[in-house]
């Protein structure tokens, strides 16, 4: 029996090919929900977007600090694996759902997958960093996407014979659904022209949790604004700080607000926007692979190759580096991508033939 955990937004996009695939191979699995996310806009329409069976267990965790919500998951995970030991655990990112099981399975001597390892931002002040750099230490599989994640794992002293260059089971997800997310023309429901609209998301604590970088970033959008049309899902997390610093009649009245939307749609979204401004690692690798313009509002990425060979380019929140690039976008000057290696729609196959031929 194999347990494949998910708790986060990121990590449902990870699964569902995976999940598929270990029917196709009838290898028996439970899919564990820690419920890190639980809303319906976060959680449910992931699942019923991506086809993703029902969870086997809910866990309930809900939202908290970090340290308290991973101390829950590990409380709440154990007494599910002390009922039934499974021969591996496979975590998927680096949320604090992928952390805490991880650390539950070793202490009980239960094999770890690490789907997504070795990816480093060499920045000590992302928890999502942290959850990285522990969570391979401990694990037995470590699939990487991206060579310099082989690279870093190494340096770090990792047996190379438990590292596996598989590619990037985002882009499975991404080739799965794309003729489906093609026909629903979800930019004309927000009223926008395709190729028309700079498409943001926007999440991450150094960004919303300080009200100077969070206005900062309001000025970017309301310049955008004023060169294209800008369609803007609000987080709860950046909803939330909008209003605790007063920020939000700040944007630009023009500026299309939404919830936070599914799947399917939003890569519709992506598809037929003229940009994404993101700080969301996934995102700068789904642009990529679509080869379309992605600025970082970030200081680093984890994710080097979509700046190698994809469209991304890391902006911070620079105000004059994001002017000239705009600008490049707007003007078709702007980079146009390469052909990324095993980004190719067969990591999850890749991923249990790997499982299978060490397992079973």
């Amino acid at each position: 029996m194999i347990y494949v955990i998910a708790g986060a937004r990121p990590n449902f996009m990870k699964i569902a090919p995976f999940l598929k695939e270990l029917q196709q191979k009838d290898i028996k699995y439970k899919l564990i929900h820690t419920g890190q996310h639980y809303d319906d806009n976060m959680s449910k329409v992931f699942f019923d977007d991506l086809e993703i069976p029902e969870p086997d267990v809910h866990l309930n965790v809900g939202s908290a600090s970090h340290a308290f919500q991973t101390a829950k998951i590990m409380i709440e995970f154990e007494k599910v694996v002390l009922k039934e030991k499974p021969m591996l655990v496979v975590v998927v990112g680096d949320v604090n759902s992928t952390l805490a099981c991880a650390l539950v399975a070793k202490k009980l001597n239960i094999k770890i997958a690490h789907v997504e390892s070795g990816l480093r931002s060499f920045d000590p002040n992302m928890p999502e960093e942290i959850n990285r750099i522990l969570t391979d230490q401990m694990s037995d599989f470590l699939f990487t996407s991206e060579s310099s994640a082989g690279i870093n794992l190494k340096r770090e002293g990792i047996d190379q014979n438990k590292i596996f260059f598989v590619g990037n089971i985002m882009i499975d997800t991404l080739s799965m659904f794309l003729k489906k997310a093609n026909i629903l023309k979800a930019f004309e429901k927000y009223k926008l022209e395709k190729y028309q609209y700079a498409l943001i998301t926007i999440h991450r604590q150094s960004n919303v949790d300080n009200a100077e970088n969070l206005r900062e970033i309001i000025k970017m959008l309301n310049y955008t604004q004023e060169k294209t049309k800008v369609f803007f899902p609000i987080h709860p997390r950046t909803r939330k700080r909008l209003k605790e610093f007063t920020l939000e009649k700040q944007l630009d009245s023009n500026i299309i607000l939404s919830e936070p939307i599914g799947y399917l749609e939003f890569l519709n979204l992506m598809i037929n926007s003229k940009l994404i401004l993101t700080d969301s690692g996934g995102i700068q690798e789904e642009a990529s692979f679509l080869r379309i313009p992605v600025l970082t509002l970030r200081e680093n990425t984890e994710r080097p190759i979509t700046i190698e060979k994809g469209t991304n380019e890391i902006i911070g929140i620079n105000f004059e580096k994001f002017k000239n690039h705009l600008d490049e976008i707007l003007t078709n000057r702007y980079k146009k991508g390469q052909v990324i290696e095993k980004w190719d729609g067969n990591t999850a196959k890749r991923i249990v033939n790997i499982i299978k031929k060490k397992l079973y």
